[in-house]
């Protein structure tokens, strides 16, 4: 498949978790984040592992355990946390620092020399994020600022990690997906029912909202992220990371009535240029044969980016 192919493809990933706002806004039960990440995590892990019929063996075991946990399994939960105590877009800002944070990491862990310009674009996309959804705000949370901080460092280390580990022989993404899927929502749900409490009552469009939450905007989405780490480079996939927070942009505008205003729009334009020059001139897509990934050169606020979600709320 051609790179650009790849690269859309995988920006359909933070584009769908851009979505999860006004989902979770419109249908699904207050104040319950925490089983929000557990519904969205543990179905989807347990169907994709159902289609792939592949369990990990030997050092895997723990690789998809450490993956599930930096992925999914802590950030879901520490992502919620800020998003919950710090004001405004503040959560997002700190999540679209993520490509400074894998550029950092793949030096270390992949060999891959930071250049200016990667530098330099990760800089202008967390800042155009910053005029989009940063709003006026008081004095800032010490644990929500660490916990935003926490989040961002977790997700980028995972997508790392699974640049440098690549895949098992025989392994494709679908079934790397359902471990890491699998076992973050593992770690979840005794934190839910020990911070929330039991499951609340659901009505049907709550349903419907965690069907589309477990499905397409987890299942797929990340199928297809961590397809695209496969392909592309740790730094290529996380400066799609922005478009989660513009497509929650977007969505609110568009469903939710919301406004956007003239600083608005230049910094989506920013951070926006900023993810399509973080495409241009990188290294070539890793193999794609099983075994390590090779290393050319992260969001995900789910940032993946999800980043902006619960931060928007405020």
């Amino acid at each position: 498949m051609k790179r650009s192919a790849t690269v859309l493809l995988t920006a359909l990933a933070p584009i769908s978790w851009g979505t999860t706002y006004a989902v979770t806004t419109e249908f699904l039960p207050a104040d319950r984040p925490l089983f929000t990440g557990l519904m969205r995590a543990l179905p989807a892990g347990l169907l994709l592992l159902a289609l792939a019929r592949v369990l990990p063996r030997g050092a895997w075991w723990w690789k998809a355990g450490v993956l599930g946990a930096l992925n999914i399994g802590a950030f879901f939960p520490l992502l919620f946390l800020s998003a919950y105590r710090l004001p405004g877009g503040m959560a997002a800002v700190v999540g679209s620092a993520g490509p400074l944070f894998v550029v950092g990491l793949s030096a270390v862990l992949l060999g891959q020399r930071a250049t200016l310009r990667s530098v330099l674009t990760g800089i202008a996309a967390a800042f155009g994020v910053s005029l989009v959804v940063l709003k006026a705000a008081g004095a800032l949370d010490t644990v929500g600022v660490l916990a935003a901080v926490a989040s961002t460092a977790s997700m980028s280390t995972g997508t790392v990690l699974t640049k440098k580990w690549g895949r098992p022989e025989g392994v494709g993404p679908l079934a790397l997906t359902g471990w890491q899927l699998t076992a973050g929502g593992l770690l979840i749900a005794p934190l839910a029912l020990l911070v929330e409490g039991a499951p609340p009552a659901l009505d049907a469009p709550a349903i419907g909202g965690y069907l589309y939450l477990a499905l397409g905007n987890t299942a797929v989405s990340y199928w297809l992220w961590f397809r695209g780490i496969g392909r592309l480079s740790a730094t290529q996939v996380t400066f799609l990371g922005p478009l989660s927070p513009l497509t929650a942009a977007i969505v609110g505008w568009v469903a939710l009535g919301q406004t956007l205003s003239p600083v608005q729009l230049a910094g989506m334009a920013l951070a926006f240029g900023a993810t399509v020059l973080g495409q241009i001139g990188g290294a070539r897509p890793g193999p794609t044969t099983p075994g390590p990934f090779s290393s050319p050169e992260k969001n995900g606020q789910e940032l993946s980016m999800d980043v902006t979600g619960p931060a928007l709320r405020r």
